[in-house]
């Protein structure tokens, strides 16, 4: 994740981060920066979901899947994680509230040292479901919004769909519970984005999170909605015009980018031109980040148990915890880990090239699924030549 708001306005600084390093309290909002082997863990912990969004990366549905794991095999794997103090673990699906032990796990993470999270699309939560979120004791919850009401319906494939998910919000927020939004950016939905952003400041969300397009699950088949490179610079600008709006007015939201390292580099640009007392410590603060987490800061644990280097790259097993603790596999000596973990040495094209790789390494799902090829170049970094070299 690319912290807008830490990098631009300061409030995130390399002492901080350095204080936490090689602790096991480091908080939330440094993770990013951490140098832990212990990795943030998503687990897709159901395929299920109430809805069928175009652009679900595990292609979910609402229908039973079978071979997914038991209450007592979680159990085990959450135990795993707690003793290995893995710093957060996402429950996400599908749709994870559809799990009748959504709570009891949530609370036994909680319990056990964990910090547990939630990924919902919002629809499902009331007063009283929030009150439960609360109660199990996860500490955050991302609901997705696809844009105004209109486009996020289309996508959700669901009338009504956005209005239960700000719903969803507000009651999260009423009960204490801290939430985001969640904002997948792609040629439909882009012209939504300072509507949404203006709900964010309305409605006192204090985190907002875009993702970029990743070519896999039913996204794949969304490709050609990627945004194109003028485009992506337009957002970019937006962002940044509005994360420094909002820094300024003292609303209290914390704005991020994920899915797409090559921010950090637009970032680092425009602070060297524009607050360059500044740019000193954020190319500090995005060495410590150290781009694209796959495979080192980031891991996937699917409905069945597989182990992946992130969520997108679901045709790639680690290993499996039901046959080896999840510790046991993040550890082992896989190909692709080890080179995931030293991608500046791998990359091509204009990845190799470019002299910040080390700071971002591109998106390797978005690689292969354009070139057939992991180590390929980012097809959708929208630097140019000169972003890429260091001054």
């Amino acid at each position: 994740m690319i912290g807008f708001t830490k990098l631009l306005c300061g409030t995130a600084t390399v002492s901080d981060v350095i204080k936490f390093r090689g602790r096991g309290d480091t908080p939330p909002q440094l993770l990013q920066f951490s140098d832990s082997s212990r990795p943030l863990v998503v687990w897709n912990m159901t395929n299920r979901c109430n809805l069928r969004c175009k652009h679900c990366y595990i292609d979910a549905e609402d229908r039973m899947f079978k071979d997914e794991l038991t209450t007592e095999e979680a159990r085990d794997f959450i135990a795993d994680l707690a003793a290995m103090q893995v710093p957060v673990l996402l429950f996400s699906g599908g749709e994870p509230l559809l799990r009748k032990d959504i709570f009891t796990l949530g609370a036994l993470a909680a319990e056990s040292g964990l910090r547990p999270v939630l990924s919902s699309n919002g629809t499902l939560i009331t007063d009283d479901v929030a009150r439960e979120i609360k109660e199990a004791g996860f500490r955050y919850v991302g609901i997705s919004i696809d844009g105004a009401p209109p486009t996020h319906d289309e996508f959700r494939n669901k009338p009504g769909a956005f209005d239960q998910a700000v719903e969803g919000i507000r009651a999260c927020l009423r009960q204490g519970v801290k939430t985001g939004i969640r904002f997948t950016v792609n040629k439909a939905n882009q012209q939504d984005l300072p509507e949404i952003l203006d709900i964010v400041a309305r409605e006192g969300i204090p985190r907002f999170c875009m993702y970029h397009l990743v070519y896999a699950g039913r996204g794949q088949e969304m490709m050609e909605l990627d945004t194109e490179v003028g485009e992506k610079r337009r957002i970019l600008d937006l962002l940044i015009e509005r994360t420094l709006e909002l820094h300024s007015r003292g609303v209290e939201v914390e704005i991020l980018t994920t899915d797409n390292h090559a921010d950090g580099i637009y970032l680092r640009d425009y602070i060297t031109q524009h607050l360059p007392e500044m740019a000193g410590e954020v190319v500090r603060l995005l060495e410590m980040h150290g781009g694209c987490s796959a495979g080192t800061k980031f891991a996937n644990v699917d409905p069945r148990g597989n182990v992946h280097p992130c969520q997108f790259w679901q045709d790639y097993s680690l290993g499996n915890i039901r046959e080896k603790p999840f510790s046991q596999i993040w550890t082992s000596d896989d190909g692709l880990l080890v080179k995931l973990r030293r991608k500046a040495e791998y990359v091509q094209g204009k990845c190799g090239r470019c002299d910040y790789k080390s700071l971002c390494g591109g998106c390797r799902i978005r690689a292969r699924a354009v070139h057939g090829d992991i180590w390929a170049e980012d097809p959708a970094c929208y630097l140019d030549e000169s972003q890429t070299r260091r001054i």
